[in-house]
């Protein structure tokens, strides 16, 4: 149980109003901000304005997946007022508290550094960040069938990173009969993706092996489909970047070539909020029932 622990929510999408839900389930001190133009009800919150003082008696603040913009902003869907993260803010927080977001930009992280307050990053954890590769891939799936028009099974389709996401879209991908070359670093990479049944390539060789793709899927967050890249793709294919703003894809020059090329940050908030909410608030709990137990005042 969180009885006697504060959580304060600032902005966010559909997915918090799941995380709302299995917090107040759990008997914890819910204070909302940013859901002014929320008409579901909240039984058991208390809907405050964004100011430092919502947060004195926080032992924990709650932001969005991605926690805040490189200027602090916080993305909140359910207000038109502009919420932003300040110095003020956090010097209002107590230093006992934590601020948990799915994952920090460099404009929060070094925020909490110089106030000296916890951050926690959800989607570091693995079991985290592999439930929610789920909704990732089928929503990657879902913008797939919608942009082209052939179907998955017998397309040839890359998939850039086999990461926590990457793996379970490959895998989706192959499950749904298409060919997969997958994208790989590591040697180990390599070798659990020839065992799975894809086509592995390292990544230096990615120039090379984009003469005949339908679809591109990148999940790692740096430049890596550069002009060189988008050169030697098809003009029918189509590029889905999975990674976070500003993704890993040159859309400038995509655009130039004709090719259409997806940005699509976010995808489990958007696809299955429900069940991204569920898999936030999951993780979510039992970090704030660790980080309770060892100020003591968790039950």
């Amino acid at each position: 149980m969180l009885t006697g622990v504060q959580v304060v929510l600032a902005g966010g999408d559909a997915r918090q109003l799941e995380v709302i839900r299995r917090l107040t389930e759990l008997d914890a001190a819910v204070v909302v901000a940013g859901f002014d133009r929320l008409d579901t009800p909240l039984p058991g919150v208390v809907r405050t304005e964004w100011s430092p003082e919502a947060l004195i008696k926080a032992d924990a603040l709650v932001l969005p997946p991605v926690g805040t913009e490189d200027d602090g902003s916080i993305s909140a869907v359910f207000t038109e007022k502009d919420m932003k993260l300040s110095d003020e803010h956090l010097a209002a927080l107590p230093k006992t508290s934590r601020i948990y977001c799915g994952m920090a930009k460099p404009y929060l992280r070094r925020l909490c550094e110089k106030h000296r307050i916890g951050l926690v990053e959800l989607f570091e954890r693995d079991d985290v960040a592999i439930y929610n590769s789920i909704p990732t891939a089928e929503g990657a799936v879902m913008m797939a069938i919608q942009n082209t028009d052939i179907t998955i099974h017998g397309s040839t389709c890359m998939v850039l990173g086999l990461g926590r996401t990457g793996l379970t879209l490959a895998r989706t991908l192959q499950g749904l009969g298409a060919t997969v070359k997958a994208g790989v670093r590591r040697e180990e990479s390599f070798a659990r993706a020839y065992e799975m049944g894809f086509e592995p390539f390292y990544m230096p060789d990615l120039a090379r092996q984009t003469g005949n793709i339908d679809l591109l899927f990148n999940t790692i967050p740096n430049m890596i489909v550069t002009a060189q890249v988008i050169a030697g793709l098809p003009l029918r294919a189509v590029i889905i970047d999975l990674a976070s703003k500003p993704g890993g894809t040159d859309f400038r020059f995509a655009e130039k070539r004709g090719i259409k090329a997806l940005l699509a940050p976010g995808l489990p908030g958007i696809v299955a909020p429900k069940t991204a909410g569920r898999i936030i608030a999951n993780g979510l709990i039992q970090m704030i029932l660790e980080d309770g137990r060892q100020r003591g005042n968790a039950t």
